[in-house]
């Protein structure tokens, strides 16, 4: 699939130039009807050129590159990997409070007959949508909404799934007043104590304690250019040194990746994007996905919720441990 040239981030915009043109000479020599074969050769190299010089790239981005990339308005969203992923999925509304707040969908469906609970942040398309989503930073109805979800689930046995995707929980004098911290605390706290399986899957940018609000789960899957961190490398290098400039060096010192996070200990398992991300290929991105959900949740349901509980308290346990060693 060919990027969009106006989607793509700066580092893109030389290789997608290339494969604009190349398109723009396959179009022309279509209407030939006898073309040299050695030109027809050179053709089909050049092709093969383009997808090696596309693999060098996404396997040579940068962290910030990474975060950057992942933050483009063409790049899949919660409510589209649900409809390729689940069946005969329904969204619900609302806190029970007063509040449906539109950063956060939840709802029912099936995935591979299966009755699932789905939860996650959602970004807007456009600038008009993601004034209404808040560019996927919730409120505390959004994350009250999903322990809603999340309580129905538990009371009906249905899995959890969720999907994060957000540059942190919104930050609003309005969101403090309404108890915010409050809010992600007791997600957090519930989320532990939930016997049904959850499987959380960061798809875009997993940001700061909005991430953590609905990231407590028995596997963290987190997709191959993907990020995940415990504040955005603008805001950390505006905190430490008080120079937003140095978010470069941030990215590299926060270990953002998906890779980074694998050694670490933090994420479960990575899940293989397309070639030039998921915006390049929802469908197929979206299948990797579901292969994935279906063999940890049938892992997942061999065992009782007692076992799920037990593990997935001594998963986040070992999360930061480390080891000092005595000077002699």
């Amino acid at each position: 699939m060919i990027l969009r040239k106006s989607l793509s981030p700066s580092f893109l915009k030389p290789v997608i130039e290339f494969e604009h043109q190349l398109c723009q000479l396959e179009k022309i020599l279509s209407n030939f009807v006898n073309v040299s074969p050695s030109i027809s050769n050179q053709i089909n190299e050049l092709r093969f050129s383009l997808i090696e010089l596309k693999k060098d790239i996404f396997m040579s981005l940068t962290p910030l590159q990474k975060l950057h990339f992942v933050r483009q308005p063409d790049r899949p969203t919660t409510l589209d990997y649900v409809s390729y992923i689940l069946d005969n999925w329904i969204e619900l509304h609302g806190d029970r409070g007063g509040a449906d707040d539109l950063a956060i969908v939840g709802g029912i469906g099936r995935i591979n007959s299966k009755t699932v609970v789905f939860i996650g942040h959602q970004r807007g398309k456009d600038t008009k949508d993601n004034v209404v989503r808040n560019f996927g930073m919730a409120s505390p109805g959004g994350y009250r909404k999903a322990l809603r979800l999340m309580k129905h689930a538990n009371r009906f046995n249905f899995p959890i799934l969720t999907f994060i995707d957000t540059p942190g929980a919104w930050a609003g004098m309005e969101a403090e007043k309404l108890g915010q911290g409050e809010a992600i605390a007791v997600n957090l706290r519930d989320m532990f104590s939930f016997e049904v399986p959850i499987i959380c899957t960061i798809i875009g940018e997993g940001g700061s304690g909005g991430a953590l609000g609905i990231g407590v789960g028995d596997k963290i899957l987190m997709l191959q250019h993907a990020v995940y961190t415990v504040a955005t490398p603008e805001a950390c290098a505006a905190i430490l040194w008080k120079d937003s400039t140095k978010s470069l060096v941030a990215a590299e010192s926060l270990k953002i990746t998906s890779y980074d996070l694998m050694v670490l200990g933090i994420i479960d398992d990575i899940v293989e994007e397309p070639l030039c991300g998921s915006q390049s290929n929802p469908f197929q991105a979206a299948e990797n996905l579901k292969l994935k959900l279906v063999n940890e949740l049938n892992l997942l349901l061999k065992l009782n919720g007692k076992e799920r509980k037990k593990m997935r308290y001594s998963k986040f346990r070992q999360i930061g441990k480390f080891y000092e060693s005595s000077q002699s």
